[in-house]
């Protein structure tokens, strides 16, 4: 970085792309991902395309790191909410329940997962190692995740919020019997 090129200091650049994510957001949870260009999101984060191109090489690219920054935000919460419970069987349940209440409580989430968009969540999904990271964080040992773990809790987590049970309870009844015993005990 040149002092020539201020704009591209890095916490410029850095409230630079939560200014476009944020915009994103907005625009995500009024059309739904797939409703949403580049151009609408550039408007609405009052930025030129060029600068929008700057942070981000393509739409994909730019959902994919609103759906990073939004499971970091997730699981954070959730890791908080289970972490005082000892039983690691129970842990695991909560957690599980916990980040898919969260996803189905926040409005741009929620579009996400609603059958119009499920294409473009699978899209940003697969093969995201960010995302894997994320749910192998949410899964396990951070330090030697298991990757395979993590791809698997997150295709479980999706069909769930996709394919929803009518009855709570039997999605409950499904993660802590099928799910939430694959998570590491520890």
């Amino acid at each position: 970085m040149s002092p020539s090129q201020p704009w591209l200091a890095q916490p410029r650049a850095d409230a630079a792309v939560e200014q476009i994510l944020s915009a994103a957001e907005r625009l995500f949870s009024e059309n739904g991902p797939s409703g949403v260009g580049m151009a609408a999101i550039a408007e609405a984060a009052g930025c030129s395309r060029a600068t929008l191109y700057r942070y981000f090489d393509g739409r994909r690219a730019l959902q994919t790191a609103f759906a990073h920054r939004e499971a970091d935000a997730i699981i954070d919460v959730v890791l908080r909410e289970v972490a005082a419970i000892e039983d690691p069987a129970e842990r695991a349940a909560r957690a599980l329940l916990g980040a898919m209440a969260e996803v189905r409580a926040r409005p741009t989430l929620a579009a996400w997962i609603s059958p119009d968009n499920t294409a473009e969540l699978l899209a940003v999904l697969h093969d995201s190692p960010l995302i894997e990271a994320a749910v192998a964080r949410f899964a396990g040992d951070s330090a030697s995740p298991d990757l395979d773990l993590a791809r698997w809790v997150l295709r479980s987590i999706v069909s769930l919020l996709a394919l929803p049970p009518a009855d709570p309870d039997e999605e409950e009844r499904l993660v802590r019997r099928f799910l939430a015993p694959l998570l590491p005990r520890t």
